[in-house]
């Protein structure tokens, strides 16, 4: 199975080009440039990198989010042209999945364990979840403890300590590694942070498990995971209250 797997949640952003689990490219973006003006040219470059066609993919994958409006727009918008164009399926992945995942084997954490996740997600806030890593049939599984949500740090950290008590857990994320402090205060401690890499080829192995189970879709079903309603949302409500 041919995967071409697209994360835009970060600025950077990354794409990745896999066979039957086996990377054959990883494209990381430039930040200094606008997900519009470097997609679908981005693509085409690492679909060239790795020897083969748009018509040979299989299995389009992209992250679904949470993460910039903006960018999830753009690269939900990317794979499901490519994908309308092949007739290929679609399977939309989990930004914080992506995390938990490329950490894990990143940083050869064990089975049986648990691991937490902060995106920042900017005004001062962070994306998080908490899994559980179990073994499955097929390799390591995510179980999930707490759902996606978005709140300040301190919030999260406050609430995560009833969860977790004296024995935090890594938290794996750019939001874990710039609020370490405010976790380290929850913790009593100083708690592990662990900056996952590119999440592309994360995103494609998902994606790879999901398709062979039978869970891709087709591209219009795709739907963002903002977490966090949009700002655009949010002004509109404002406006009404001052009606």
């Amino acid at each position: 199975m041919l995967v071409l797997a697209l994360d835009t949640t970060t600025r950077a952003g990354s794409i990745a080009v896999a066979r039957a689990g086996r990377l054959l490219d990883l494209h990381e973006g430039d930040g200094s440039r606008p997900h519009a003006e470097r997609l679908p040219g981005d693509l085409e470059v690492s679909l060239r990198r790795a020897g083969v066609g748009l018509s040979e993919v299989d299995v389009f994958a992209v992250a679904i989010g949470p993460g910039s409006f903006t960018g999830l727009r753009i690269g939900i918008a990317a794979i499901q042209g490519c994908a309308f164009a092949t007739g290929r399926p679609v399977v939309g992945v989990s930004a914080l999945e992506a995390i938990a995942r490329a950490a894990a084997a990143a940083h050869g954490l064990a089975t049986n364990s648990r691991l937490g996740v902060w995106m920042d997600a900017q005004r001062q806030e962070v994306f998080s979840a908490l899994y559980d890593l179990v073994d499955v049939e097929d390799g390591t599984a995510l179980r999930v403890v707490e759902e996606p949500a978005v709140g300040t740090p301190d919030e999260t950290a406050a609430r995560w300590h009833k969860v977790l008590g004296a024995s935090w857990c890594p938290v794996a994320g750019d939001g874990a590694v710039r609020y370490a402090p405010v976790l380290a205060h929850a913790a009593g401690a100083s708690v592990t942070t662990l900056d996952p890499p590119p999440l592309a080829p994360a995103i494609a192995l998902i994606a790879a498990r999901k398709a062979s189970r039978g869970e891709g879709t087709l591209p219009h079903a795709i739907r963002p995971l903002y977490v966090r309603r949009p700002d655009a949302e949010l002004a509109r409500d404002r406006k009404r209250e001052r009606a």
